[in-house]
């Protein structure tokens, strides 16, 4: 399935998403969790935001400039009602070009929608965009190989891929980030999140 695809189904579950996510507590011990790692708390980028503003209230809460993407025109647009004074990117992330440095991204139940083609360099650019001393917390299919799956939620069709867990890490580290935690959270379900954070050159040292 290509993101737009996916897209058009979150169009139509949007105003459900809203009113059934609102209050939800679903990720947020998690997204709590990456924040205590942070060096520092100025941007912050929720990749998939969704129509509920779970994730940017607590990033809001917790001192971060918060700012929201998802593909879905009909989230994007709920989310900007509930947050009229913060910036939302109506973009699909494989095209994307972050055109600022994060302190924080999360990419929760987003990017694992994505094609398996594109985990990979949406993962390093996402990477890429933190600064450092920045975390990346993001889900993902565990085990160990890469697949793709298919599935359906609220009358619609979605699909899934992962890479497994040891080519995300192997990504994490290629990309001079260290992985900080990581959690089958959902066991026995194969859902997996990673907290990984980027290497702080300035206060790194080098063997003599």
């Amino acid at each position: 399935m290509e993101p737009r695809d996916t897209a058009t189904r979150y169009d139509q579950i949007a105003r459900w998403w809203q009113s059934q996510h609102q209050n939800s507590s679903y990720g947020i011990a998690q997204l709590k969790r990456a924040i205590q790692f942070t060096a520092q708390r100025y941007l912050a980028l929720d990749v998939g935001c969704g129509s509920s503003g779970r994730f940017i209230n607590v990033l809001l809460q917790h001192g971060f400039e918060a700012e929201g993407l998802d593909i879905s025109r009909e989230m994007i647009q709920l989310a900007k009602e509930q947050h009229p004074g913060t910036t939302f990117y109506t973009e699909d992330i494989c095209c994307w070009i972050p055109p600022k440095s994060y302190s924080l991204i999360s990419a929760w139940d987003s990017t694992f929608h994505l094609p398996l083609n594109q985990q990979e360099p949406v993962t390093k650019k996402l990477c890429n965009a933190l600064e450092p001393g920045g975390v990346l917390i993001f889900t993902c299919g565990g085990g160990s190989i890469n697949g793709e799956i298919s599935g359906s939620f609220q009358g619609q069709d979605f699909d899934y891929s992962t890479l497994g867990v040891d080519a995300f890490l192997q990504i994490l580290t290629e990309q001079h980030c260290t992985c900080r935690h990581l959690e089958y959270d959902q066991y026995p379900e194969n859902h997996v999140y990673i907290i990984a954070q980027k290497c702080d050159r300035s206060t790194s040292t080098t063997p003599n």
